[in-house]
């Protein structure tokens, strides 16, 4: 005997696909910059812009909470979450720790398709350009978009969904803190890296099975980025607001 979802059903569902939806749209602005940090996320304002309801705005808002990306003050109400140098060395700490146990337990499980990815990823990245400018927003999102590809490549044979889960929200926090050192990689004073060459040698180690030189490797990428992000962000306070 067939069931039929009762009206309350449907409108339950609906109403958490909106907020799914609108949740995504929030995240994908913050990370690209859009919504800047420590912008306030006025209900009002988000209605408008993208043409969905107060409930499920006020539902994404709380799960973006959650996730750290939203930050809600009892007296101001919801902002983006402020970024810091503190904050950036801290994301650091966690991301190099986190990928030292997932990068040796995804060389030990690791199959030729894994491999297989790794080299395509790196392949696609290879092949994206930086941007050239900071109004260049899109081309930092499409290279955005491969390197996360590349890097999630290299851990995906760990066979852990929760360190993979983990993983993903330290990559989105790291997102916007390196969304500032892309934008703003040519400015005088900026240090140049042939970044296309340290994944290379990741890669390398990967697909030799070697744990200790690619977890040695990604280590010192990682910390690479964040002291290039870090003495852009000291170097001028403004810089948070250009990178929007």
């Amino acid at each position: 005997m067939e069931t039929t979802a009762s009206p309350r059903t449907d409108t339950a569902a609906n109403a958490r696909t909106l907020a799914s939806q609108a949740q995504e749209l929030l995240r994908a602005d913050i990370l690209s910059g859009r919504l800047a940090p420590g912008q306030r996320l006025r209900t009002k304002d988000l209605q408008a812009r993208y043409g969905l309801g107060l409930s499920p705005l006020r539902e994404s808002l709380q799960r973006l909470s959650a996730e750290g990306m939203v930050v809600n003050d009892e007296q101001r109400g919801f902002a983006v979450a402020p970024v810091s140098v503190e904050e950036l060395k801290d994301l650091t700490l966690a991301r190099t720790a986190l990928e030292s146990i997932m990068l040796p337990m995804a060389i030990a499980q690791g199959t030729a398709d894994w491999e297989a990815e790794i080299v395509a990823a790196f392949h696609r990245l290879s092949r994206t350009s930086l941007p050239v400018d900071t109004a260049a927003v899109a081309d930092a999102r499409q290279w955005e978009l491969r390197h996360r590809a590349f890097h999630h490549a290299l851990v995906a044979g760990c066979g852990s969904p929760w360190l993979l889960r983990l993983h993903a929200q330290l990559v989105d926090q790291s997102e916007r803190y390196r969304k500032i050192r892309i934008l703003h990689h040519q400015e005088q004073g900026a240090r140049v890296r042939d970044v296309n060459a340290e994944h290379h040698a990741v890669m390398d180690a990967v697909l030799r099975r070697d744990a200790a030189q690619a977890t040695e490797l990604m280590t010192g990428h990682l910390r690479a980025t964040s002291q290039a992000t870090a003495e852009l962000m000291h170097a001028s306070t403004p810089l948070q607001e250009k990178s929007a």
